[in-house]
């Protein structure tokens, strides 16, 4: 198995070392073939190893930085004033090629900026992505963009679908992944103008392409891929997690609300223990910046250890499926597809 070092903006978060060193303990532990630099405060770092009782070695260092990016930081100024941030020196990192992935819990905005300027676009992307996994009747659905773009042209949303194919593949080992497009309805009249002219692009793209789809097929499983804008992404992302949190809360409710209903709940206890399991937003932590030269992963702010180290775990998976790869195999297949259609389209249309 290839051997994949993951650079950590060990300072980034709600909670900052205290989370990463320890998820951080927890990958190497896991896999023999991962190696991690821990990016940051080398005083504050080393401070939380010897609470864990660990040191540095062959496959954990510490590289040091002397700023950090506050999770209220505007982007711009992350990006001019603080050129020695943990953020920023994890980028460097990976384009360096000191680090294959690079994963932080920062502030986003700063983030995606960072990693922009440090690492830029893959050839043929012109905005990167933020994409996400959400559970589904038979696996995972991976959806983007999530807010990295809120307006967004026809063009772009074809380059979220090649990437985001390319990330299922990536992912899943699936050579044609299904993708399908956010809309109000399923039929092809339905949506705005730049909806229906992404439609037309995606279906002569060469992708697997299914067609329009509405919110309930984002956890149905009829698609591996889910193509939107930023707005619409985000705003689905946090209304599903709204109702999961609703969910949960009412169950809980209902099962204390009396003596026979507590009694009920121990009966249930094993398939909620199996709900709650699967549906756990932890084990989904971890969104991609899609269309970088370079792997970085997004974990939630306020990610506990757990979580953290599954947004570790995504830019190893990334990382060792090849992804970047595949996002140039995918552009350079439209481009070919493209190049060679379109005048028999131009053709037909005389």
């Amino acid at each position: 198995m290839r051997e994949v070092t993951i650079a950590i903006d060990a300072m980034g978060g709600d909670h900052g070392p205290h989370v990463t060193v320890r998820a951080a303990l927890n990958l190497i532990d896991a896999s023999d073939s991962t190696n991690v630099v821990l990016v940051g405060l080398k005083d504050v770092i080393e401070a939380e190893l010897k609470v864990h009782r660990a040191a540095t070695g062959t496959r954990l260092r510490i590289h040091h930085a002397s700023e950090v990016v506050k999770m209220d930081d505007p982007p711009a100024q992350a990006l001019r004033y603080k050129k020695d941030s943990s953020m920023r020196v994890m980028a460097d990192l990976v384009k360096r090629g000191e680090a294959d992935a690079g994963v932080s819990a920062g502030n986003t905005g700063a983030l995606m900026a960072v990693s922009r300027f440090v690492l830029k676009t893959l050839p043929g992307i012109d905005r990167p992505a933020i994409a996400t996994t959400l559970p589904s009747h038979t696996g995972r659905t991976y959806m983007l963009d999530l807010g990295a773009n809120v307006d967004c042209t026809a063009d772009h949303l074809l380059q979220f679908g090649i990437m985001g194919a390319a990330l299922a593949s990536a992912i899943e080992q699936r050579d044609r992944p299904r993708v399908g497009l956010l809309n109000v309805g399923e039929e092809d009249i339905k949506g705005n103008e730049v909806v229906k002219r992404a439609a037309e692009l995606l279906k002569a793209s060469g992708l697997n392409f299914l067609g329009n789809v509405e919110g309930d097929d984002i956890y149905n499983g009829s698609v591996d891929v889910v193509v939107c804008d930023g707005f619409v992404g985000n705003v689905a992302l946090k209304s599903s997690e709204g109702v999961a949190r609703l969910i949960a809360e009412e169950l809980r409710r209902e099962f204390k609300r009396n003596l026979l209903t507590r009694m009920a709940g121990l009966i249930a206890l094993p398939v909620i223990r199996a709900f709650k399991r699967k549906m756990d937003p932890r084990r989904y932590n971890g969104a991609s910046l899609l269309g970088l030269n370079g792997v970085i992963i997004k974990s939630h702010g306020s990610a506990d250890a757990f979580a953290f180290e599954q947004a570790l775990i995504r830019g190893v998976e990334e990382v060792r499926g090849g992804l970047l790869r595949r996002i140039a195999e995918q552009v350079g297949a439209y481009q070919t597809h493209h190049a060679l259609t379109a005048p028999v389209m131009a053709e037909a249309a005389a």
